[in-house]
């Protein structure tokens, strides 16, 4: 038995897997969750990772990495992407991770993390002609990798996340409908890089946004992955979300069934980002993938050469 974890430190929540390599080359899903921190919180106005978050981060990860360990994986990969890219004192979060649950915890790079999400997202997908951006949004960034054929031909992230665009415009709780046209300009203008891209043949949305999303629109009062893989989200839904958030407090968002109450503060947030994304991109609808950046890691770093998650 072949066992590796992954911990995913993004700016909103901490994402973990752990998979067991088949004889056969593929992977069989042992544990694979999220734990909503906010990391970032605070980040974009002081610059740097808020005391509170910090700890409560920490924590998450040591916790995963016992989890982990437990479960008999061999090795932990540990990696930050946007929150810890941004924050003067990443160093001191690396170090106490070090401290506390053994990780090295490597920050990649915005295109580094374009590039192992749209391997994780594809690793599950059939082969398909045409093209494909694979689009992530998270708290700090977002992602977006394009492909033609089954190869990468275009990857980059920009500074475009929920938790930015909710501290910016005060998204946590109940708002006017100006404060969401602004949120959805402010972060389509983020977005400039897509301007005059034909529209892609198919578009795969990911990450916690997305899922939420998804399971909102299923209303799963329990999360099913396998529900959420493949849901379209189409522009009404997306729409007809964004006026379900912005009308209620976080409070009140949390009875919203298939809502991960964590994300109670900043999910209006990421409605926007994915409204704002597929205007950019010309599409009507995107499909969901529950699988990211863990995913093409664990694939990468661990699998034998044509491994599938």
């Amino acid at each position: 038995m072949s066992r590796f974890a992954v911990i995913d430190v993004g700016t909103n929540s901490v994402k973990f897997h752990v998979g067991e390599l088949e004889a056969d080359g593929t992977w069989r899903t042992v544990a694979d969750r999220a734990e909503v921190t906010r990391l970032g919180e605070g980040l974009a106005e002081s610059g740097r990772l808020e005391p509170a978050p910090f700890e409560r981060t920490v924590d998450a990860v040591a916790a995963m990495a016992g989890e982990a360990r437990r479960a008999g994986a061999s090795e932990i990969a540990t990696v930050g992407t946007a929150g810890l890219r941004m924050a003067a004192n990443s160093e001191a979060f690396v170090e106490a991770v070090r401290a506390r649950a053994g990780l090295r915890v490597e920050v990649v790079s915005g295109e580094e993390e374009s590039r192992l999400s749209y391997l994780g997202v594809t690793s599950a997908l059939p082969a398909a002609d045409g093209t494909i951006v694979v689009f992530e949004t998270g708290g700090g960034s977002s992602q977006f990798t394009f492909g033609e054929d089954g190869e990468v031909t275009e990857r980059f992230s920009v500074d475009v996340g929920a938790a930015r665009i909710t501290e910016r415009h005060g998204l946590d709780g109940a708002v006017r409908r100006d404060a969401v046209e602004r949120a959805i300009d402010d972060a389509a203008s983020g977005f400039e890089r897509l301007d005059g891209r034909p529209t892609p043949d198919a578009m795969v949305g990911i990450g916690g946004a997305l899922t939420n999303l998804a399971a909102v629109s299923l209303r799963l009062a329990t999360y099913d992955a396998d529900a959420v893989r493949g849901t379209v989200l189409d522009v009404a839904e997306v729409d007809r979300q964004i006026e379900l958030y912005r009308s209620r407090s976080a409070e009140d968002r949390r009875a919203i069934t298939g809502l991960q109450p964590g994300r109670a503060e900043v999910i209006l947030a990421g409605a926007c980002i994915v409204r704002a994304a597929l205007g950019a991109l010309g599409r009507g609808s995107l499909t969901v993938s529950d699988r990211g950046l863990r995913h093409g890691l664990l694939i990468e770093r661990f699998g034998a050469d044509g491994s599938r998650a």
